[in-house]
């Protein structure tokens, strides 16, 4: 009995200290020191040795601007435990009276107290980059390497240097260190890669390029041309990655799979120019399958992009002889796949194309090639008009592989699914689901949808107009963009003036834009920013019109301020950050 009247109260005391704590918590992220401090003091007093109630304590005094309290409770402290991070407090409390000198003896204390034992640097030095004292921090590190020798601190001190402005001696300190331990080299590229983007000018990069080049000359090691090719890849610079790859290539003619991945840096930018180039180097280069599987699979992706209807039956020919070369097995399944796709979409035989990927589904394939191969199915099965049987493979990939990416992926397919057979209640309870989705482009897409049916709801609860757009949407699925054509501008002339016009507009100019007609593009979002500059849908027409002047029309005097707009007026747009670097880019410089 008296065990557990002793638990029930130690439970009680436990219970009743997280509430002090969060209480005190609360008075500090409100801001009323006064109740804080008395908080977090008595919470001091019955733990004296818990460190984060003690500099809580402490900052509530200062910023209350007891100091002559907050220095004896500091005083109380370093008597009792003696560590050189309470004489850095002292010091600090010294500084925010402005009395440096005084400060100062107190921080070359701290510093004291690494010489006597090197140990104390790793409390001692995050303490000063707390307070934000760098050049303190940095004396902590340099003296504890010269009294240790086997420590190491180099990635601390390049950052300081980062910190301090001293960019040159930043870029020197950690690409000396990512040679000598090259285990450290993807966290120092993260880091490098955090100054290249936050730069306000383009000093960073230009000095972090000439130290690299200048190192690929001075050293023959192709550790530099690795990190010469990681930096052009950075700045989107795909061709000189691509030298840089080709030379090291030539040195040691082993894996070409960091071509192929290089490729796939230039598709996913957009340049197809450059990963047609890199492509056709790999397939020139290479006996591997796997990678003449790969480099086929991204380069008739591009082809089938690009192609006109009169170019359909030469790759159709083209697949076909790739697959009788290479075999039809789980190696080739992505070519399978495309082939399945391009039949299906492009020339409209779906029978043809759900018979091989049939066919694929007998193969030994492991759990992702059958979910990708499912998918393809669904696909197709969706073009045909075929929801419900679609629907069946899309769900049995959510879950087959619960908590996936494609298993989020055939979660959007099944949304749209819903949407386009127009069961909108039940493809917006999907969407509002997706919207928190881990993977940005389906959260996106799903907001995308979720918004377009919610607010065409509210507006006409008949939904008359949302289903003719449904039936817009999946002709566009079905790449029959003519047909889609019609089908928005009817939406147009019928419900001209109501809520669906902004997204119809935008949706029109999207396929145009798909099919290279920009001025047709251009009038459609300008429609949007004239007439409908108070909808969701502004920032997506000004962001789009811009990338077309930019990329398509090379006319960047009318891109700039359009890109203006969205930096300015759109800060909470999802194209707020690409806006800003393109304005940037066309700029000359990192300002903004």
């Amino acid at each position: 009995m008296k065990k557990l009247f002793l638990f029930i109260t130690l439970s009680f005391s436990l219970f009743t200290f997280a509430q002090n704590e969060q209480l005190a918590q609360y008075y500090y992220d409100k801001g009323d020191f006064e109740k804080a401090k008395i908080s977090y003091q008595q919470l001091l007093d019955g733990n004296p040795s818990n460190t984060q109630y003690f500099y809580r304590t402490i900052d509530c005094y200062q910023q209350l601007q007891q100091f002559d309290t907050a220095e004896k409770v500091i005083q109380t402290r370093f008597n009792k435990f003696k560590q050189g991070t309470v004489l850095i407090e002292l010091g600090y409390n010294f500084q925010l009276q402005k009395n440096d000198a005084k400060a100062k003896t107190y921080y070359d204390q701290a510093l004291d107290k690494i010489s006597a034992n090197p140990n104390e640097v790793f409390g001692i030095a995050n303490s000063f980059e707390k307070k934000v004292l760098l050049e303190y921090a940095l004396k902590a590190y340099q003296l504890a390497t010269k009294i240790q020798p086997t420590f190491n601190f180099n990635f601390q001190i390049g950052l300081l240097y980062g910190q301090m402005g001293k960019t040159d001696m930043m870029i020197e300190t950690l690409l000396t260190e990512s040679y000598a331990n090259k285990q450290n080299t993807a966290l120092i590229q993260s880091q490098l890669s955090r100054f290249m983007a936050d730069e306000a000018d383009t000093t960073f990069n230009d000095a972090l390029r000439k130290s690299l080049i200048l190192r690929t000359q001075k050293d023959q090691d192709v550790f530099w041309n690795h990190y010469l090719s990681w930096f052009y890849v950075q700045q989107k610079e795909f061709g000189k990655a691509f030298i840089q790859e080709k030379a090291i290539y030539k040195r040691d003619p082993g894996s070409l799979s960091s071509i192929v991945n290089l490729a796939q840096f230039a598709i996913d930018d957009d340049n197809t120019e450059a990963a047609q180039e890199i492509l056709a180097f790999v397939l020139e280069n290479t006996k591997d399958l796997d990678l003449l599987v790969q480099a086929n699979t991204y380069l008739y992706k591009i082809k089938i992009e690009k192609a006109t209807e009169k170019e359909y039956p030469v790759i159709n020919t083209a697949l076909t002889g790739l697959l009788t070369t290479y075999g039809i097995s789980p190696f080739t399944l992505s070519l399978q796949l495309i082939q399945a796709h391009f039949l299906a979409f492009d020339l409209k035989k779906p029978e043809e194309a759900k018979a091989i990927v049939k066919n694929a589904l007998d193969l030994q394939l492991n759990d992702y090639q059958e979910a990708q191969t499912k998918m393809e199915l669904a696909d197709i099965l969706l073009f045909e008009g075929k929801f419900n049987q679609a629907l069946l493979y899309y769900s049995q990939i959510e879950l087959d592989l619960k908590n996936d990416v494609i298993a989020h992926e055939a979660s959007l397919k099944a949304a749209k699914t819903s949407y386009f057979k127009t069961d909108f209640a039940w493809a917006l309870k999907q969407f509002k689901e997706l919207k928190s989705a881990n993977t940005q482009l389906i959260a996106n897409d799903a907001l995308e949808y979720f918004l377009l049916i919610n607010d065409n709801t509210v507006a006409d609860s008949t939904q008359t107009a949302l289903k003719e757009f449904a039936k817009g949407d999946y002709l566009i699925y079905q790449n029959r963009n003519q047909d889609a054509i019609v089908q928005f501008q009817n939406i147009l002339k019928t419900f001209k003036g109501q809520e669906i016009e902004a997204v119809t507009l935008l949706r029109l100019g999207q396929i145009y834009e798909d099919l290279g007609d920009y001025n047709s593009a251009l009038s459609q979002y300008q429609l949007i920013i004239d007439q409908h500059s108070d909808g969701i849908y502004i920032d997506e027409a000004l962001f789009f019109s811009a990338e077309i002047y930019n990329k398509k029309l090379q006319d960047f005097e009318k891109a700039k301020p359009l890109y203006e707009k969205v930096i300015f007026n759109h800060q909470d747009s999802i194209y707020f950050v690409d806006a800003r670097k393109r304005y940037r880019e066309l700029r000359g410089d990192t300002n903004l």
